[in-house]
């Protein structure tokens, strides 16, 4: 008898926490923020163009839930900066998050496909980018990325690792 008393007593707690954990919603700034995770490849090779690839994982979490764009509608709202040179690297797009539950808090993991490029040389060297000099027989590649929200209101920047760039 005891112990249908506890496994009730139990059921009566876990159907509580659960009726507790769906009311109270995660407490997010309605700033989007972003968290790097993890890069699947950290050497890639210039050639040929387009060929090699690592992928970027990003957590986010936002407190208007306001992540992605709706269909139909354009615009990005992923920014990727090479910090070589300080210009944008590519751009993603997201789509529009469907809105659950009273206060649309969201959070969760973005995964983006990075294509390789060219290695680039100082500027006194006169070396034309996606040469392969011996003199220089890999790059160092990292990233700056940020994502903007449909209110406007832009994350925080999370860099990568060091991607290793042939040249060769």
């Amino acid at each position: 008898m005891n112990l249908n008393k506890t496994l009730a007593y139990l059921l009566i707690a876990a159907v509580c926490m659960g009726i507790y954990s769906c009311i109270n919603s995660p407490d997010y700034s309605d700033t989007p923020a972003i968290e790097f995770v993890s890069l699947s490849n950290l050497q890639m090779s210039q050639r040929p163009l387009n060929s090699d690839t690592t992928v970027v994982s990003l957590s986010f979490q936002d407190g208007d839930g306001d992540i992605g764009t709706p269909m139909g509608m354009g615009g990005v709202n992923i920014f990727v900066i090479d910090n070589r040179t300080g210009e944008f690297y590519d751009r993603f797009r997201i789509p529009a998050i469907p809105e659950q539950g009273a206060n649309n808090g969201v959070s969760g993991t973005i995964n983006m496909v990075l294509l390789n490029t060219c290695c680039i040389f100082p500027p006194q060297d006169s070396i034309p980018a996606c040469e392969s000099p011996a003199q220089y027989p890999d790059n160092d590649l990292t990233f700056t990325i940020y994502m903007v929200d449909r209110a406007g209101n832009k994350s925080n920047e999370v860099q990568t690792p060091v991607i290793k760039l042939t040249c060769n």
